[in-house]
Formats: structure tokens, sequence, C-alpha cells
């Protein structure tokens, strides 16, 4: 396997390799774009005179971001999802552990290196409304991403008006304000300053879950052409599990920092094994009053824990109707159950 690393990223960084093979166990065989290796960030709860405690936010996260494909990452509110993908894109710090972009540690870049990182990774925010500067029109909203990275496109209003083709608008929206736009064009506007820079990585945060119903499937369709067109790679965050099956190759499950299970998309969505994922499954509404009655959802009480506090052992424990004594004492760590797909668990469900 490391062969196989050293052919595909030349220069790559220190413990790359080593960083791929652990990764590589969960989505065997895709060609790696981002390895998150080991990566922990520990918020600190700070008193009047010292530190309290730490907010486990990430607690040691190995993933693999296979190139042209779509890892999606859901979890409910708290879970770490939008803290990873600040990380990935080196806009926090992590408290240990590293992301490799294209065989490169992003924590170690900088300068020239740096900037080459942030032109090839891009992020779009869940907020249309406060991700777009209100005093700036469209035109100079995207020519000032084109500035800042220094990008000769020749002319650059028709290379503009070019993207705002791409995402369904036109000419004459170049010269218009923010607030001129409905929520869903102000996201077109978002996605075509971000495609401005020709990224090979976006990181998308709940991109649609401001938008109407009706306009999310535009913009999910828009997102699903636009990989294929410029084989681009998207790590999908949501807690909308509808959205991220329509949207992912693959899914990562999160509970309060940790990666419960993980496997091709609609495996999971069709045996979930971890009684979290059932959970997370069962809360998608099911039209068919029938359909739930032969088959009732699975029951779980209580809250999530405090990131501060987590439970030892299983994090999932105090709220799992199949947890035992060996589910409070000790820590599952991700087992194969079936081929790819994997699951943290004692009792694997099926």
């Amino acid at each position: 396997m490391a062969g196989v690393v050293t052919e595909h990223v030349q220069g790559a960084d220190k413990g790359y390799d080593e960083a791929v093979r652990e990764a590589w166990r969960f989505l065997p065989g895709e060609k790696p774009l981002v390895v998150l290796y080991r990566l922990k960030k520990y918020f600190p709860v700070k008193g009047l005179i010292r530190v309290k405690g730490w907010v486990r936010a990430v607690d040691n996260v190995t993933l693999l971001i296979p190139e042209g494909k779509t890892l999606g990452l859901v979890g409910e509110s708290g879970s770490g999802k939008t803290t990873i993908g600040r990380l990935v894109l080196r806009l926090i710090e992590p408290t240990s552990g590293s992301v490799f972009f294209m065989g490169r540690n992003i924590f170690k870049l900088r300068g020239r290196d740096l900037r080459w990182f942030r032109r090839n990774a891009q992020m779009v925010f869940q907020d249309p409304y406060g991700s777009l500067n209100p005093r700036m029109t469209v035109y100079d909203i995207i020519n000032e991403a084109l500035r800042t990275h220094k990008i000769d496109v020749g002319d650059p209003k028709e290379y503009i008006i070019k993207l705002l083709y791409e995402v369904g608008l036109n000419e004459t929206h170049l010269y218009r304000y923010p607030h001129e736009f409905s929520g869903g064009q102000r996201q077109r506007i978002a996605i075509a300053r971000v495609l401005a820079l020709q990224p090979k990585f976006i990181v998308l945060d709940e991109p649609t879950s401001a938008l109407d119903v009706s306009v999310q499937a535009q913009i999910l369709n828009m997102l699903k052409d636009l990989q294929r067109r410029y084989n681009l790679t998207y790590l999908f965050i949501s807690h909308d599990l509808g959205v991220v099956r329509y949207m992912s190759d693959y899914i990562a499950v999160m509970y309060v920092g940790k990666i419960v299970e993980i496997g091709p998309a609609e495996e999971v969505f069709e045996k979930p094994f971890h009684p979290y994922t059932k959970m997370l499954l069962a809360s998608i509404p099911v039209p068919d009053p029938e359909y739930v009655k032969k088959k009732p959802p699975i029951r779980v009480v209580g809250e999530p824990p405090s990131p501060v506090n987590p439970p030892p052992g299983c994090r999932f424990h105090p709220r799992c109707p199949y947890a035992s004594e060996k589910c409070k004492r000790e820590e599952p760590s991700l087992v194969e159950v079936e081929h790819g797909h994997w699951v943290a668990c004692w009792h694997p469900l099926n």
C-alpha cells in the first residue's frame, strides 16, 4: 500500500503514508484527497482564574475523503460536524493530529504553500444571508476572490458572467447587491464565488438548511452536476438525513466528537448497525402510518451528554436500550461488520 501512496502523491509529508494506511481501512480502494489522522480539537471552558475543563468537540477522528466523491457527515447538533469542517480548511488549529491535503500536512503550510491550499480548498457556508458582503455587487464579490488569489482569467467580467450561468444566474444579476436576491439566489452567488477559484475540495456546511424545500432540490441538483463536470470532492455536513443520502457516496455518523459508523451511503441507510444511526433514521418522517405500526422506530431516551464530561465506555450507552455493563466500562473501536461497513458498538444490530 505504501507504494500506491507514494505513486499517487509525490513529495508527501512525513506521516502521510501511515495516515493513509489507517484511514484506508474504512474506504478501501478509493483515491485519497483529504486524510484526517487522529484529529482532536478541545476547546477550553474558562473560569474566573483558570481553565475549568475542556469541550471535546472532535476526539481522535481518522477519516478519508476520496477524490471526486462526497463524504456525508451526519449527527445531532453539537456532535462536532462543523468543527471538523473548520479543521479540514484550517480555519481553526487542532489540539493534536493531522489533516493531509494531496499529501501535505495543512497545519505545516506557510506562505505560498498556504495560499495554494486556500485556493484549492473552499467552503460554502450555511447562511447565504451572512456570507455575502451587503455593500458589494455580485461582480465585486466574485472578483475580490480572483484579486485576492491573483488569478489571471483574462477579462474578469466575461469570466464572472460565465460562472453566473453555471449556477443558474445571468449577466443581468452582475451589478446587483445581495439584498436584491432570494435566499436560493444568494447561495448560488456564494457557490459561484467558490467556483471562481477552481478548487479541488469544497466543504458544504448545511448549504440548504436555510432554504425552502423546492429551492433545496435545485441547489442540490446543481451541486451534483458541478461535481460531475469539474471532478469536485465534497465534505457534505448536515443533520438532514434525506439530503445526505441523496448527495453522498459514503456516510460517517458522529456522536459527541466520535465517529460511530461509516460506510457506503446506501448500506448505512438500508442496514444501519449502530443504535444511534437507527435512532437518526427513525427521526425521518414516514408518511405511512401502517408502515410505522409494522416497524416501530427504536426508542431512545435522554439528551446527548456534555462533551465537557462524556460518560466512560461507549458515549451512547446512557441513551441506548441495548447497553450492557461492558458498554459502560469499555469504549468500542470501529470494527468492520460487513465489507466496507464499520461500526463502533459492542452489540451491533442487524
